[in-house]
C-alpha cells in the first residue's frame, strides 16, 4: 500500500500499544452511584496532574525506592550491558519504506542515540549493498535547538524533495510538523510549520496541504484529535486555511491522506473515525467531499490498477448487489472495488480472498504488479499474491518458511520490488526481496543469532477456555527442559484491538531470559487478530471476561503440563496488556508470583476522561452507559484492589510523557496498593512516550529492570 499523509501513522498512534482501528461513544445517563475511589471520592486524583509538583515528587520517591532494589541487584549491570549491546547492535535489518527508487530508513545506535533519517538507492538495498546518505541527523538537530526531539516520521510529496517531518517532544503522540527539503538537507525557510498537536497532514501539491489540527477551542474531539480538515496554501497563515470537511467532537478524529495508484494517479481522501473500529471514508478530489461506499468496519489498504483495495471487519452486502449474486461478503475478506464506482450507489465489488475460521489477514502491501497479503494459518505466517490481468484477479502464493511470521518491510505501487521479513522464536530475521513481479522471494540478508537458539525449541499448545473455546499459545524452552513444575516461566499476552502476536525473534527474551534458565510463553488469547475480526470481536465491551478466562486457562494449562507452577510463573503485558495484568492480579493472584504491568489502563471508570481514552470506548464500553459501567466496575483493577496474602509484588512502569495512556492510571494504582500495605515496585520514565522508551539507552535500562525483577521473583 502507498497511503501518504500521516493516516497510517495516526491510526497506529490512536491504538494502544500497536493497535489499530477505532470506539463507539454514546454518553447516557449514569444509573448507579459512584462507589469508593471514583470521581470526587478518589483520594488520588492529584496524581493525574502529569507535571504537577506534588505528583512528580511522588514519582521521584517511587523511582528512588524501586531503582535501589532493582539496580542494586548484582545481576542488573550485566543485564543492562547485554540489553544495550542488543539495542545498539549494528547487525539489525535497516527497515523502512520504498519510495521513488529509494529505500528510506530511520536508524539509531550508540553513535546516533536519537537517530538519523537516511536513504539508499533501491537497487543497492535489494542487493544487500545499501549506499546510505543521511537526510536528517536528529541528534544534531536536538543539540542545535536544545530540544528533546523524538522522531515520529515523514510525509513526502511524490515527484518532489519536500516532506513534512513529524517531531515529538520527549516521545509524546502530539507532534510538531515542519517542512523539510531533502535536496537541500534543510528545513524550508518560511515553509509549512504546524505547532504541537495530534495532527495529520497530506500533500495535495507542492504548495498545498490537507491539514487536520488544533484550530482552537471546540475543534478537537473528546479523544484529543482533530475533527476539522482544512486546505492550507503556501504563504498564508495556518489560521486562514479553508475548511473542506468537518466531523463531530464525538468522533475519534478526522485524518487526511493520499492514495496512490500504480500509474502515479493520486486520490486525496479523509478518514472520519466515527469510533475506534468504525469509519466514514471520503474522497476529496471533487468540488464537495464524496462518501465512499464502504461499510463502517473496514480498512482501506490502497489502490491497484483502478481498484480500491480494502479489508472487511464486518459482513457486508454492497448496496445495489444483484439478487443471487453471492449474498453477503464474509467478515475478514479482502475486496477490490472499481474506483469509478466506489462513490456511487452500486459499487462494483470483487472478493479476492476470504480466510477460514483459523486463518486471518494481517497486513496488505501493494506493488506495481500485485496485491500482497501477509496472514496467518493457526498463527503461522504465509504470503499470498493477487494480480489483475485486465479481466480477472489471479491468486497465488509466495513460498516462504511456514512456521513463523511474515511481515512487510516496504512496498510501493510505483515499484516492482517489495520486501518482507520472516522470523520465528529461534530464527533471526531474514529479509527477502519479492521480485520478478513479486512472484518469487529471494533472501537478501539473514541476521546472526543473538542468543544460543540451537539449545531451544518452540512448541504450540492449546488450552480450553471456560466457554469451550480452544486458545493457542506457544512455549519456548530448552530442548532438555525438565517437566517438573519448577521452571521460571514468563507468560506474555495482549488481548485487544485486533492486534496479532505470532512467533517473532526477540533477542531480549533470548539473551536476558531464555539463556539464563527461563521459559517464555506467548498467549494468543481472544481480543487479538490471530483468527481475524471474529477473534477480536468475541471480547468486546461486556464480553471482555472471555479474554481474561482465556488467559486463566493458559495459566492453568501450563501448571497442568508441569511446565511451571504458580511459584515460578510470572505474567507480563503492556498498555491494554497492562489492563489484562491488573485484572488477572485481582481475579487470580494465586496463579502468579510476578507481574509486569506496563503503561497500563487501570482505572476503567475514568479512562474515557483521560487523554486518548475516549477513543477506546468501542473496545471497552462506556463508563457513561449504565450496563457497561456495571461491567467495568466489576473488572476495573484500581477499584477492585484488596489486600490479600497471595497477591504477588508487581512491577509497574509508565512514562510521564505518555500522552496516550495517562500515567495517572499507574500512579493511582500504586498509591492505592501502598495504602493497603501491599508491596509494589514502580518506575516512571520522565521521557519516552507511550513506549516508555525514547532512545536505545532507555530501552536497555527498561529491559534490564524487567528481567532483574523477574529473576528476583521467579529464580531466587
Amino acid at each position: 500500500m502507498r497511503l501518504t499523509g500521516v493516516v497510517a501513522a495516526a491510526l497506529a498512534v490512536l491504538a494502544l500499544g500497536s493497535c489499530s482501528s477505532m470506539p463507539d461513544w454514546v454518553p447516557s445517563q449514569l444509573t448507579s452511584r459512584l462507589p469508593a475511589l471514583e470521581s470526587e471520592q478518589d483520594p488520588y486524583l492529584w496524581l493525574e496532574e502529569v507535571e504537577g509538583e506534588r505528583a512528580l515528587a511522588w514519582v521521584r520517591e517511587q523511582n528512588s525506592r524501586s531503582l535501589a532494589q532493582l539496580e542494586g541487584d548484582p545481576r542488573f549491570a550485566q543485564l543492562r550491558a547485554d540489553a544495550l549491546a542488543i539495542a545498539n547492535n549494528r547487525d539489525r535489518l535497516p527497515t523502512g519504506e520504498v519510495r521513488e527508487g529509494y529505500y528510506y530508513n530511520f536508524w539509531q545506535d550508540e553513535a546516533h542515540v536519537r537517530g538519523i533519517w537516511r536513504r539508499s538507492p533501491l537497487a543497492a538495498y535489494a542487493q544487500n549493498a545499501p549506499l546510505w546518505e543521511t537526510l536528517l541527523d536528529l541528534d544534531a538537530l536536538a543539540r542545535a535547538e536544545n530540544a528533546n526531539w523524538v522522531w515520529k516520521g515523514a510525509t513526502c510529496l511524490s515527484g518532489s524533495s519536500l516532506c513534512m517531518i513529524s517531531l515529538s517532544e520527549g516521545g509524546k503522540d502530539a507532534t510538531t510538523e515542519r517542512e523539510y527539503d531533502m535536496a537541500r538537507r534543510a528545513f524550508v525557510a518560511g515553509g509549512f510549520v504546524m505547532p504541537e498537536a495530534k495532527s495529520s497532514a497530506a500533500w495535495l501539491d507542492e504548495n498545498t496541504l490537507l491539514v487536520g489540527s488544533d484550530w482552537g477551542p471546540g475543534t478537537m474531539t473528546e479523544s484529543g484529535y482533530a475533527f476539522v480538515l482544512k486546505r492550507w496554501t503556501r504563504g498564508t497563515p495556518l489560521a486562514g486555511a479553508t475548511e473542506i470537511l468537518r466531523g463531530q467532537n464525538t468522533d475519534v478524529g478526522v485524518f487526511a491522506g493520499i492514495l496512490e495508484d500504480v500509474d502515479g494517479a493520486r486520490v486525496p481522501v479523509a478518514f472520519e473515525s466515527d469510533t475506534f473500529f468504525e469509519s466514514t471514508f471520503w474522497r476529496l478530489d471533487a468540488p464537495t467531499p464524496q462518501r465512499l461506499a464502504l461499510p463502517p468496519r473496514s480498512t482501506v489498504q490502497g489502490l491497484h490498477k483502478g481498484f480500491l483495495i480494502a479489508t472487511l471487519e464486518q459482513e457486508w452486502t454492497p448496496q445495489g448487489a444483484a439478487p443471487g449474486a453471492g449474498g453477503a461478503i464474509p467478515s475478514g475478506s479482502l475486496i477490490a472495488i472499481a474506483l469509478d464506482s466506489v462513490a456511487g450507489p452500486a459499487p462494483t465489488v470483487s472478493v479476492l480472498y476470504t480466510p477460514s475460521a483459523r486463518q486471518s489477514i494481517e497486513s496488505v502491501a501493494i506493488t506495481r504488479d500485485a496485491v500482497l497479503v501477509a496472514g496467518y494459518e493457526n498463527v503461522r505466517g504465509r504470503l499470498l499474491r493477487f494480480s489483475y490481468d485486465g479481466r480477472a484477479w489471479v491468486e497465488g502464493q509466495v513460498t516462504l518458511p511456514a512456521t513463523g511470521s511474515i511481515s512487510f518491510a516496504g512496498a510501493s505501487p510505483g515499484e516492482q520490488t517489495a520486501f518482507a521479513i520472516y522470523e520465528d522464536f529461534i530464527t533471526p530475521d531474514t529479509l527477502y526481496a519479492l521480485d520478478e513481479r513479486a512472484t518469487r522471494a529471494r533472501a537478501i540478508r539473514a541476521l546472526p543469532a543473538l542468543f544460543g537458539a540451537q539449545d531451544f525449541v518452540a512448541e504450540q499448545f492449546e488450552a480450553t477456555s471456560r466457554d469451550g473455546t480452544r486458545v493457542p499459545y506457544f512455549v519456548v524452552h530448552r530442548r532438555d527442559v525438565a517437566l517438573n513444575g519448577q521452571n521460571p516461566t514468563l507468560l506474555w499476552a495482549y488481548g485487544g484491538f485486533q492486534n496479532s502476536y505470532p512467533p517473532v525473534y526477540s533477542p531480549y527474551v533470548g539473551k536476558l531470559w531464555l539463556e539464563r534458565g527461563g521459559v517464555y510463553v506467548l498467549a494468543n488469547i481472544r481480543g487479538g487478530g490471530e483468527f481475524g475480526p471474529a477473534w477480536h470481536q468475541a471480547g468486546l465491551r461486556t464480553n471482555r471476561q472471555r479474554i481474561y478466562d482465556d488467559f486463566y486457562a493458559i495459566e492453568q494449562d501450563l501448571v497442568a503440563r508441569n511446565i511451571t507452577s504458580p511459584r515460578r510463573l510470572g505474567i507480563s503485558g503492556r498498555s491494554n496488556g497492562g489492563l489484562l495484568m491488573g485484572v488477572m492480579l485481582n481475579q487470580h493472584p494465586e496463579m502468579a508470583h510476578a507481574a509486569i504491568v506496563g503503561s497500563p489502563l487501570l482505572d476503567m471508570l475514568r479512562y474515557d476522561r483521560l487523554l486518548a481514552g475516549a477513543s477506546w470506548v468501542d473496545e471497552y464500553g462506556s463508563p457513561s452507559n449504565g450496563r457497561e459501567r456495571r461491567f467495568l466496575r466489576r473488572i476495573s483493577p484500581y477499584q477492585n484492589l484488596h489486600a490479600r496474602a497471595d497477591f504477588p509484588t508487581p512491577f509497574v512502569y509508565a512514562s510521564t510523557k505518555d500522552d496516550r495512556v495517562h500515567p495517572g492510571h499507574a500512579r493511582k494504582y500504586v498509591a492505592r496498593m501502598q495504602e493497603l500495605g501491599m508491596p509494589v515496585l514502580y518506575y516512571e520514565n520522565i521521557d519516552g512516550g507511550h513506549s516508555a522508551t525514547a532512545n536505545q539507552e532507555e530501552v536497555a535500562r527498561q529491559r534490564a529492570l524487567e528481567y532483574t525483577y523477574l529473576m528476583q521473583r521467579l529464580m531466587d
